[in-house]
């Protein structure tokens, strides 16, 4: 399913916070500007959940590329160092 995505003013967002809140947990990523420039964006939780999991699994392949010595092993191990 495509994403909706939309650009409004901070001053806006300032006032309609709630009614946006209501659009980005139904899907919208709203792109808020300040001058006409991006300043930020809210994007609903899964798309955000996505890009994390996207981002590290291209982490891991870089690394794995540039040390292909290391075992699944040692990559769980430092996985769950890093849960501590």
């Amino acid at each position: 399913m495509p994403s909706i995505q939309r650009t409004i003013q901070a001053s806006e967002a300032k006032t309609h916070l709630p009614r946006l809140l209501d659009d980005v947990e139904r899907g919208v990523t709203l792109i808020i500007t300040r001058h006409g420039r991006p300043i930020a964006r809210l994007v609903p939780e899964s798309d955000a959940s996505r890009t994390s999991v996207s981002q590290a699994i291209a982490r891991i392949q870089a690394r794995r590329r540039r040390n292909p010595h290391v075992s699944v092993e040692e990559i769980l191990s430092l996985r769950d160092q890093g849960r501590r």
